[in-house]
């Protein structure tokens, strides 16, 4: 294998699929990236084996051929190469030579035949979705999942796709995000699958704002072709628990309140947060809303917002960082916050988009 290319589109490539290697893996050879030349270039791959991304780098192509190299070592020596154009050479024995004009490096390789094979997909069964449309219903959903490893089942998005409907569910059972959009065909069969964090967050950082998401799965594993990347991702295994018998109906007693200003006052009410006191404490007036933070042995903040709500007084606590992951990710200037009781859910309900967090004892 001898290939000619580019320094920073080499970069580009090994940074896409660099997050899913595990440096501490007891298989020396998940430690490696796999490098396949092409037609077109070189495919990149990486894998932990429950989750891998491969990615094609357009370059030219000198001699065709297959290496696996330490990912590690191989991206810092690319990284710190002085000029633009690098040529890579696997001579005898998987010993890999890593050139530019004036620097020269020599890693030790090993086989392509010792890398773990991805999953294929039928590509006749692909289902189209937008980009953008994706990741922001991933970005509104995906800080809800469990990082409980004991709930294995909630560590990770259960996504459910039917007719034109694709609906995206998480929860750590203290909070609840649902989100749900029309599609612009109808798929064939319909789709209930629980997609692992890990495989979350590689596609989001990989979405674009334009473009189309090409997704496949079979009964076990999922792939999401986005331009030359593919990642492919085991699926967790398991019944999601039946999260609509906890999404309380709509009221009407709802608070208003500007949403940026909403959040900048829970972040600053944070800065007192300890793990052992974490609940701020909102005291809802016609009006007006305080939030306010008391810790023992480290100090108190109170602050007032400007809000439209007409219902009866209340005090209720919430941990600060559930409201503000789902209001960072909100586009909406004002937020209606359903609050019914101290002792219920608070519920954000904009549109197709369902956000429920359980309160706390003050």
């Amino acid at each position: 294998m001898k290939i000619e290319i580019n320094k920073e589109d080499l970069l580009v490539g090994i940074q896409t699929i660099q997050n899913v290697i595990n440096p501490r893996s007891t298989l020396p050879i998940l430690t490696n990236i796999l490098i396949e030349t092409q037609k077109e270039g070189i495919k990149l791959t990486s894998t932990d084996l429950d989750i891998g991304i491969s990615t094609i780098v357009p370059t030219e192509v000198e001699e065709m051929g297959a290496i696996t190299i330490p990912a590690k070592k191989f991206g810092d020596i690319i990284k710190e190469l002085p000029e633009d154009k690098i040529v890579i050479a696997v001579k005898k024995n998987n010993i890999v030579n890593i050139s530019s004009k004036t620097c020269q490096f020599k890693l030790m390789g090993l086989p392509k035949e010792e890398f773990p094979k991805l999953a294929e997909f039928d590509s006749r069964e692909s289902i189209e979705l937008d980009q953008d449309v994706v990741k922001g219903m991933l970005e509104l959903t995906y800080f809800a999942a469990s990082t409980d490893e004991t709930r294995y089942i909630l560590n990770g998005i259960l996504v459910e796709i039917k007719d034109k409907m694709i609906k995206l569910v998480a929860t750590d059972g203290r909070r609840l995000a649902i989100i749900k959009k029309n599609l612009d065909t109808p798929i064939a069969k319909d789709i209930s699958m629980i997609l692992p964090i890990k495989a979350v967050q590689e596609l989001n950082r990989n979405l674009g704002q334009e473009g189309k998401l090409l997704f496949f799965v079979t009964d076990n594993q999922a792939m999401f072709k986005i331009g030359p990347t593919c990642i492919i991702s085991r699926l967790i295994e398991g019944e999601f628990p039946d999260y609509n018998q906890v999404i309380p109906a709509p009221t009407e007693n709802k608070v208003k309140i500007n949403r940026q200003e909403f959040l900048l006052a829970l972040r600053r009410a944070s800065l007192l947060s300890t793990p052992d006191y974490q609940a701020v404490k909102l005291e809802i007036f016609k009006n007006k809303m305080v939030i306010s933070k008391s810790t023992p042995d480290v100090g108190e903040s109170r602050e007032e917002c400007a809000v439209e709500y007409s219902g009866k007084e209340l005090i209720i606590g919430f941990n600060p960082y559930y409201l503000i992951d789902a209001l960072k990710n909100l586009k909406s200037e004002v937020i209606p916050l359903e609050i019914t009781d101290s002792e219920k859910p608070g519920v954000i309900r904009i549109q197709d988009y369902i956000y429920i967090v359980l309160p706390m004892r003050l």
